[in-house]
């Protein structure tokens, strides 16, 4: 026989298993969390010291320089967005990289392949995703850039339920953030000579939403002066190897036939999106 229950004691029930399940979800990662939570608590008390630690001009005596804090100033902001995929099997593996010390590795946000979004690091905050890389004039990639990890592998579709999380993520940060349409990129564009990621993904859909650039249905045929290497640098690419660079530039907007050569309708592709940067 089912034992009858006022609505009352259900409601408590109910809270006191969503609250169990809660506490179930957060104590497993409890350990690494307060690793998180005195990481930032200490970068916290640098920013309230004045005068801010180790800060000094070097070579310079005390009594001449002083601090004086200004009344306009706010916290860094994220210009670019950098995605990747995980190159691992799952999102809790990826978790477990990220939560293990001498990996040295991290991303803000991990999209899985079933759609559910876990942030690690907190926007305002410098994650080790980009590694050693460079877009246009920036070096620094990890210090202006968010990164995203999709959940997977390098050689499977992404699935239609992560694209449109990730597309939801995106719109959100691209708001809070201003983060300019053309600043959308992959791993593999910042760092051509290393890395592939996210490998044969769907660039264009997100470039129809405003995320990322495209090019025009309609193309010109380029001047006989245009310079493929210039075009590339302008893009934003690094092209001190420019094969590396033609190939990523070919990874995100061409996406077959991945060879260092440009033929005639990948150099039309090129300059119309020369145009654009």
């Amino acid at each position: 026989m089912i034992k009858k229950y006022s609505y009352k004691k259900l409601s408590v029930i109910a809270f006191s298993a969503a609250l169990t399940f809660t506490s179930c979800s957060t104590n497993k990662y409890a350990a690494t969390n307060k690793i998180y939570k005195d990481q930032a608590k200490e970068f916290g008390e640098t920013l309230a010291t004045v005068p801010p630690p180790k800060q000094m001009i070097d070579s310079m005596p005390v009594n001449e320089q002083t601090f004086i804090g200004s009344v306009n100033f706010g916290i860094r902001k994220p210009n670019f967005v950098i995605l990747h995929h995980t190159a691992q099997d799952s999102t809790a593996q990826t978790i477990k990289t990220f939560l293990i010390k001498k990996t040295e590795t991290s991303a803000h946000y991990i999209v899985g392949r079933d759609g559910k979004v876990i942030q690690m690091v907190n926007d305002y905050l410098r994650a080790n995703h980009a590694g050693a890389a460079k877009w246009g004039n920036d070096t620094d990639l990890n210090s202006s850039s968010l990164g995203i990890e999709l959940d997977n592998n390098g050689n499977e579709p992404y699935s239609d339920v992560q694209i449109t999380s990730l597309i939801t993520l995106l719109s959100t940060l691209k708001t809070k953030y201003n983060i300019p349409t053309a600043n959308f990129i992959g791993h593999s564009d910042i760092a051509p000579k290393r890395k592939q990621d996210p490998n044969n993904f769907p660039w264009k859909k997100l470039a129809d939403q405003g995320y990322g650039l495209w090019y025009d249905t309609v193309l010109q045929i380029p001047p006989p002066e245009f310079s493929p290497a210039l075009a590339l640098r302008v893009i934003g690419y690094d092209v001190s190897n420019l094969n590396a660079a033609i190939i990523a530039f070919k990874r995100h907007f061409i996406q077959t036939n991945i060879t260092p050569v440009l033929s005639a309708s990948e150099m039309m592709i090129l300059f119309n999106l020369y145009k654009k940067y």
